[in-house]
């Protein structure tokens, strides 16, 4: 029998110059060792960061021993899953590997240096500064979006810091090692590559082997009650074929039916969970258009980066939860965003699970990368890699090469700088489309995002495939996000605070303004603070102090996105695709997040799950005036009865204007609104309200500044953990902020508009909170109070 004995106890670091030592803990990596030797203090904690950049520029060393006695195997190799990223293995004093890329594993074959007993095992890892800043001096500078050089060394290049991240520069075993034993064979590589056609999935099980001997070893694959089984020496393919396959749909679209493939030879198994379906991207005629079994699909994605700037901190518990949380705000697609990582394989299993569909960018962002080697061969091998690794999950539809460097390339003034050295373009058009090609010919592949399809073509053009918004954010109101008329939009974002309890917990600055010395420093963004306050302009009075920035800042935020995303939906199927930035943050920090970095939901939360609604209601400007746009992203047509109604903000009503809706599945309907409802006579005073069952629209004339609405006047009372709210007056985005109170305290909805006369109820997840607090300021807010 094979053996495979992790290798995860006993673990000392120590800088190499120096007498700093710590007990290590594997997986992980020196910050988090030296943070719980008491050594360093929390980098997420005020501005704890700026002490630590000498991390990051150290060499350090892990020390382990491992007793070992001969097993009679033939082979025993060390298997580090993830070494973060320069490092030199040595096992009692004699070298055995050198490694030079965080998104590899690597396999080292050490009987030779084995010896019965005890043995020392070391993990040398240099400074990631110091050899990427050497390799930028022999291979020059590439311009990128930061002055540091992420671009020259094949690790996270957020650790480097981001606009949302700090600069916290990792070294470490940061995934699982193990020492694996055995004889004969072992499955070096398994391809299942799924094909369904007439009502067959098709699979073929391509079988690379690695072997002491050569004599062939028989080799079976398991599948839904199908037993194969074939002879092979090196290489080698099953063919496998299932009738009336179960099928596997994004959520929202069917079931995610998974089936486990087992594929063994002699003693070695390799298992996973495939699932049976089609995935394309269709492009004709500068659409970008993801197809799953044949049906185009709306995509309501998210941009996913890493959760934690430590990932070895990020498990399987935690995955669930975030990836719970895409679901529950009615998200069916993340994009892992290429400043990050290829996730760990707990992510893609419960994509599967949830079917939520996962667009794979290879972690190339935001600069020229060099061509050069030691680079190419280091891409090459990480790529096939992780193609291979990723392949059997079916959530997986789609490939993309970089983040924004062929953008940079256009746009950005790279041109001059790079004085005709290499930026990557021979990656992204070449090198990567080719191992996909190979390697998982059943997927699709897309050179970058944003792309126009042709480097003859601007890469950020509206009308072609995929493109990025962020003039609105950078330069505009958010309400022009509804200039554009785009195929599929795969970044727009607006910026807001954390939530009061994530932001009390990391910055202790007494008092806490939005410009106090914690908050700015937690704010990465260029001139982020003065974006956020233009935005705010545009539609609010000047804050008075922290509680009100706070909540008008998230409030606009969920705002801008709301109105991105409605706009988006309402052009499908000529736009099929909103993928907002970002879903998560990796630390406290203001930023484009849905979740904040302790895991909360801000408003935008509550904001993007009626947005993402599978039948949604939005009036949108015409240029023929207002129209009311009905989306229904179901199986089934929606046919109901529409009110439009032209109100005063006293409640009176103005006119009225049914409207039938027949909307086909998977469709959308727009219908112009009658002018008596559309035209208002006194647009300070008025508002729009479309109802369809429990389906409703608002539509406000004016910014918030300039309306005239009536003073709050509500009734709530606290009943154990729920909070009842009855509106006297218009309630205009009423919210509730429990955490003010009770860190573990928070509201199961945000921002909802109450019309005189109208209650609504909140669950605020704890009970014992007092309910003279709860009832006012500033934790129950609305835009009228």
């Amino acid at each position: 029998m094979s053996s495979l004995r992790a290798l995860h106890h006993g673990w000392t670091l120590h800088r190499v110059e120096g007498d700093l030592t710590a007990p290590a803990t594997i997986p992980g990596c020196v910050h988090t060792d030296l943070l719980a030797a008491g050594l360093i203090p929390d980098p997420y904690l005020d501005d704890h960061e700026l002490g630590l950049t000498w991390i990051g520029r150290s060499a350090w060393r892990y020390e382990t021993s491992i007793t070992w006695e001969p097993s009679g195997h033939e082979r025993a190799d060390l298997l580090f899953e993830g070494l973060d990223t320069v490092a030199e293995v040595e096992l009692n004093g004699v070298p055995v590997g050198n490694t030079a890329n965080m998104h590899r594993s690597y396999r080292f074959d050490v009987l030779g240096a084995l010896r019965p007993g005890q043995n020392a095992l070391t993990v040398t890892f240099a400074s990631p500064y110091g050899y990427a800043e050497h390799l930028e001096a022999e291979l020059g500078q590439r311009p990128g979006a930061y002055a540091e050089p992420y671009n020259m060394i094949r690790k996270m290049a957020c650790n480097f810091g981001w606009d949302w991240g700090p600069t916290l520069v990792t070294a470490g075993i940061w995934r699982p090692v193990g020492l694996h034993e055995w004889s004969g064979a072992r499955l070096a590589r398994v391809r299942p590559v799924v094909r369904v056609q007439d009502g067959v999935a098709r699979v073929s099980v391509h079988v690379e082997l690695e072997r002491t001997h050569d004599d062939p070893v028989e080799v079976a694959a398991e599948l839904c009650g199908l037993r194969v089984v074939g002879a092979i020496s090196r290489e080698g393919v099953l063919e496998l074929e299932v009738p009336d396959p179960a099928l596997w749909w994004p959520r929202g679209h069917g079931r995610q039916p998974l089936h486990e493939l087992t594929v063994t030879a002699g003693q070695d198994v390799w298992r996973r969970r495939i699932g049976f379906r089609t995935a394309e991207l269709d492009t004709a005629g500068g659409a970008f258009t993801l197809k799953v079994n044949g049906r185009p699909v709306f995509a309501k994605g998210v941009n996913w980066i890493p959760d934690d700037c430590f990932p070895s901190r990020i498990g399987r518990d935690r995955y669930a939860e975030r990836l719970e949380q895409a679901c529950q705000a009615g998200v069916n697609l993340i994009r892992v965003w290429g400043g990050g990582i290829y996730e760990s394989d707990d992510f893609y299993e419960l994509c599967d699970e949830l079917g939520l569909m996962v667009w794979q960018d290879f972690p190339f962002a935001c600069a020229a990368y060099p061509e050069e080697e030691p680079l190419w061969s280091e891409v090459a091998a990480e790529a096939e890699e992780n193609v291979v690794r990723l392949m059997p999950h079916p959530s997986l539809v789609l490939w993309c090469g970089n983040n924004e460097n062929i953008w940079g390339y256009a746009d950005w003034q790279w041109k001059p700088a790079l004085n005709g050295r290499s930026w990557g373009e021979r990656y992204y058009l070449g090198l990567l489309p080719e191992i996909v090609e190979s390697v998982d010919p059943s997927r699709s592949y897309w050179p970058g995002s944003p792309y126009s399809g042709s480097m003859e073509l601007h890469p950020n053009l509206p009308e072609v495939n995929n493109m990025h918004i962020w003039d609105v954010w950078n330069e505009r109101d958010y309400v022009h996000y509804r200039d554009y008329r785009p195929r599929f939009v795969a970044e727009f974002g607006w910026q807001a605070p954390a939530t009061h309890a994530t932001i009390a917990r990391a910055i202790h600055d007494e008092p806490l303004t939005p410009d106090s010395p914690g908050l700015l420093h937690h704010q990465k963004a260029d001139d982020g603070n003065g974006k956020l306050a233009r935005g705010l302009a545009h539609h609010f009075d000047e804050p008075d102090g922290y509680d009100d920035w706070l909540y008008l800042t998230q409030l606009n935020q969920a705002r801008a996105i709301q109105l991105g995303v409605e706009h988006f939906r309402s052009l499908w199927p000529y736009c099929a695709g909103s993928v907002v930035w970002q879903l998560n943050d990796c630390w406290p920090v203001t930023s484009w997040s849905a979740i904040d970095g302790d895991g909360r939901r801000k408003p935008l939360f509550h904001a993007l799950r009626r947005a993402h609604a599978d039948r949604l209601l939005t009036v949108q400007p015409r240029a023929e005036g207002l129209a009311l746009v009905a989306v229904n992203d179901d199986d089934e047509p929606w046919r109901a009865e529409a009110l439009a109604v032209r109100l005063s903000v006293s409640g009176r009503e103005l006119a009225r204007e049914h409207l039938e809706l027949e909307v086909p599945p998977r469709g959308a309907l727009t219908l112009p609104l009658d002018r008596k409802v559309a035209e208002s006579g006194d647009p300070a005073r008025e508002l729009i309200a479309v109802n369809a069952g429990s389906t409703r629209a608002l539509w406000f004339y004016l910014p918030d500044k300039d309306l005239d609405l009536p003073k709050a006047a509500y009734t709530a009372r606290l009943e154990g953990r729920t909070l009842h709210v009855t509106a006297h007056t218009l309630l205009r985005d009423l919210a509730v902020f429990p955490d003010r109170l009770d860190p573990a305290a928070e509201a199961d909805d945000q921002l909802v508009t109450l019309l005189p006369g109208e209650s609504a109820s909140f669950d605020l997840g704890v009970s014992g909170l007092d309910p003279l607090q709860v009832t006012g300021k500033p934790v129950l807010r609305c835009v009228n109070d």
